[in-house]
């Protein structure tokens, strides 16, 4: 009891403790967006998918309270990519190096196998977003990766699906890279087209390769704006965590 009330108590002053100015609103064609920025040479960014004894943390509410243990906290988090029944991921996951489902690059239903679909990678001090077969192709060994589909952008060209015309209109959550290096997360504020998301990325943010993350699930964590989207079960989890002072 006296464990969990700390852990409450240190949620409680972390918002106070660190003003974060990362994220922004940003509009679009007319639509808003959440945008937020990180440097992956300095800021924690970081994946999550299980606990310490192995279970899916499935909400950021419980991924806040675990880390608090460890006197972590949680500056942004977002939904990190599909993910099945079960909560386990669909495409490629690693974790602290280690790899817990391999890369899916087959085709089939859903806006996964929208090939072609794409890995968000982290290594220290650097992240990327690359087109799946060109990530297995590069060879690279990062700490951690999540797969998601349809690629957003890619080197700096529309996915050839996307239309400027269409009539899907869904909430999208999305992650892409800048040419210096920054990771930018957006989530639309209501519903938008792929086209539409797309350009965000790559004429307004300045991402030459950008990947959706999801749709109608797409959730957020952002303490010092005071949300805590919460709705859903989520499965793969990007966040961006800072130590707690003293």
């Amino acid at each position: 009891m006296i464990r969990l009330l700390t852990v409450l108590a240190i949620l409680a002053c972390a918002t106070t403790a660190f003003a974060d100015e990362a994220c922004r609103k940003v509009l679009h064609l007319g639509d808003s967006y959440t945008v937020c920025t990180f440097d992956p040479a300095i800021d924690g960014i970081q994946l999550y998918e299980y606990d310490r004894s192995g279970k899916p943390y499935g909400s950021f509410r419980t991924l806040e309270t675990d880390l608090a243990q460890d006197r972590l906290f949680v500056r942004f988090a977002m939904n990190g990519g599909m993910y099945q029944d079960d909560l386990s991921p669909v495409g490629l996951y690693i974790g602290a190096g280690k790899q817990l489902k391999a890369i899916n690059t087959n085709k089939g239903w859903g806006n996964f196998h929208l090939l072609p679909n794409g890995v968000f990678y982290i290594q220290p001090g650097h992240a990327g977003v690359m087109e799946s077969r060109a990530f297995v192709a590069s060879g690279i060994k990062p700490f951690y990766a999540t797969q998601s589909g349809p690629m957003l952008v890619i080197d700096g060209k529309l996915h050839p699906s996307f239309l400027a015309d269409s009539t899907s209109f869904k909430t999208r959550n999305g992650v892409g890279v800048t040419a210096d290096g920054k990771v930018v997360f957006a989530v639309s504020d209501g519903f938008v087209r792929f086209h539409d998301f797309a350009t965000l990325f790559r004429d307004d943010l300045g991402c030459a390769n950008a990947l959706f993350l999801d749709g109608s699930i797409s959730s957020l964590d952002i303490p010092e704006w005071q949300r805590r989207d919460g709705l859903f079960p989520l499965g793969p989890i990007i966040a961006v965590t800072q130590s707690l002072p003293g």
